[in-house]
């Protein structure tokens, strides 16, 4: 039996996974990667970090585990298959299933035949068509020899300014500040991170950023950038911001071009269109990684999220469908983390945003916890923001924020989501517990147990945002501060009224029944416990504020 040809345009995440694995399965298949670049099979997630300044050595972002190179030379000897670099590929013949290529530096022309395609041609930075975006020292970050240049502008810059606040703009923007260089984030939506969290836990970010001296400019947007012979400065329509480097990270879109010449369907996200098993369009041709669009779990909707965790499980997926395992991709949860300075971020599911757009009837709730036992040196805290189906009382998504362990919590909400779990079951499971890793009820356990608190009307409560507004709108309400006087002491939220829980049961005559309370307290366990006592004495207008100070992402009195 005559070998099948396999040919993968690709080689970074999705096609060399795709390689490694069709190579696992079947020892006979000629498997041939081709590559414009040279540097293959590279992760690009660690770039911001090389540009702080955490690893010396660029190539280790090609190296395995027990450092050997992943070039042309170990895929050849190690993995079994031939790579191309420097080898584009200039069009797609379906019909006689030929893959025609040039090559970059002898301009030679070749033509491949292929039995199975892969496409895995990635996606590229967005540059705005805006004045001074070619500009020497402004650039993206997508490739090895772009955070070689940020890299080495880093050494002398004194203001970098970022457009940007995604995943990549927040990380530089770290990595920069370490490298002592003035940074200036400016984000055109009023929030960073807009399309993946919700207010109430991206304040967190936006007060980190600022905790650490980072200018950030929500709601401004990038008009210009100028300067002679290199970049100087950039404009926005409210103000200009003096510039040594720029960082453009305003998003990427799919490398497409190639399968829509070959006339394959591209989905409503703009990535190529592809069945669960990677399949386009032609069944001759998978598309994984960057470039193909994937299924939103909960919505059902096709959605544009590359990450190089999709990238790699794409490759598994299409490799063992092509050497005919009847394996499938399902989608994803939109699942994320990030690390800014000392606060990680996590979230995955779908956000409050989303739920509201998609007409879905949810309940939210806010927790703060420590993310160990209290007692246990090094505790850290995190706010935990879990969402639920009011009817059915599933899971819908999680927000997970703050300086303690926020991966662990955010993880297990993925299993439970993947799984249908309600919000009863997953107040159920039994994680581990110890001191140096959790508290006896987990911190992710008490967000459940609140959240059934107040889909069984036993508690009635408020975010954090939502008792600012009311705040600042000047709204008949009384903020009351149920901690101790000496943590009032301490630090407070501005035009609060301290009475604290003990003496509550003996100065309720004191407090107002036609207006609303709001009790909250550090974690707003107290605030709870508050609102229960005022309940019981018959007030009846009583919503405890979720998450307490720690939670709190606005003025603080210190």
């Amino acid at each position: 039996m005559q070998p099948r040809n396999i040919v993968i345009i690709g080689g970074v995440a999705a096609g060399m996974k795709t390689a490694c694995r069709l190579r696992r399965l079947d020892a006979n298949a000629e498997i041939t990667v081709i590559d414009r670049t040279k540097n293959v099979s590279y992760g690009a997630c660690p770039l911001p970090y090389y540009i702080e300044g955490l690893y010396d050595d660029l190539n280790e972002v090609r190296k395995t585990p027990v450092g050997v190179l992943r070039d042309e030379t170990f895929f050849r000897n190690v993995k079994g298959f031939n790579t191309l670099t420097r080898v584009d590929a200039t069009a797609i013949d379906r019909e006689q299933r030929t893959v025609t290529t040039r090559h970059l530096d002898s301009n030679e022309k070749q033509c491949l035949n292929y039995d199975t395609l892969v496409m895995a041609t990635g996606n590229t930075p967005i540059i705005p068509p805006l004045p001074g975006v070619e500009l020497p020292g402004v650039l993206p970050l997508k490739t090895m020899e772009q955070a070689e240049q940020l890299n080495q502008l880093a050494e002398t810059a004194r203001h970098a300014v970022i457009v940007g606040g995604g995943l990549i703009g927040l990380e530089v923007a770290e990595a920069l500040v370490k490298r002592g260089v003035h940074v200036t984030l400016l984000e055109m939506k009023d929030e960073v991170l807009a399309s993946a969290m919700d207010f109430d836990c991206v304040a967190q970010v936006h007060q980190e950023l600022r905790k650490n001296g980072v200018n950030l400019r929500l709601g401004e947007a990038l008009q210009s950038i100028e300067g002679n012979g290199k970049v100087e400065q950039v404009i926005t329509e409210q103000a200009s911001y003096p510039a040594d480097m720029v960082l453009l990270a305003i998003g990427v879109r799919p490398v497409t071009e190639l399968a829509q010449a070959a006339g394959l369907e591209i989905g409503p996200t703009g990535a190529i269109a592809v069945d669960d098993q990677l399949r386009t369009s032609d069944p001759a041709i998978f598309a994984v990684g960057d470039c193909a669009e994937t299924t939103d779990l909960l919505s059902g909707e096709k959605v544009y999220v590359p990450l190089g965790s999709t990238a790699n499980k794409h490759g598994r997926v299409a490799a063992n469908v092509i050497c005919g395992h009847n394996d499938r991709f399902p989608g994803i949860l939109g699942s994320l983390v990030v690390k800014v300075f000392d606060l990680n971020v996590a979230r995955t599911g779908l956000s409050v945003e989303d739920a509201n757009l998609l007409g879905i009837d949810f309940v939210s709730m806010i927790v703060s916890s420590p993310d160990i036992a209290h007692l246990y040196p090094g505790n850290k805290p995190i706010i935990i923001k879990l969402i639920a189906e009011r009817s059915s009382r599933k899971l819908l998504g999680a927000q997970v924020v703050g300086p303690g362990v926020v991966d662990k919590r955010l993880d297990i909400i993925v299993a439970a989501l993947s799984l249908g779990a309600t919000v009863d079951q997953l107040a159920q499971f039994d994680l581990c517990y110890a001191p140096p890793f959790a508290g006896a009820m987990d911190a992710l356990l008490q967000t459940a147990n609140a959240l059934r608190n107040k889909l069984d009307g036993l508690a009635d409560s408020m975010s954090p945002a939502e008792a600012y507004q009311l705040h600042q709108q000047g709204e008949d309400v009384l903020m009351l501060d149920v901690r101790s006087p000496a943590e009032n002491d301490e630090i407070r939220i501005p035009g609060t009224t301290l009475l604290p829980l003990g003496a509550l049961r003996t100065k309720l005559d004191q407090l107002p029944k036609d207006k609303l309370i709001i009790p909250f307290c550090k974690l707003s366990l107290r605030g709870f416990e508050a609102q229960i006592i005022l309940q019981q004495a018959g007030f009846t207008n009583v919503r405890y504020m979720e998450g307490g100070i720690l939670a709190w992402p606005f003025e603080l009195e210190q």
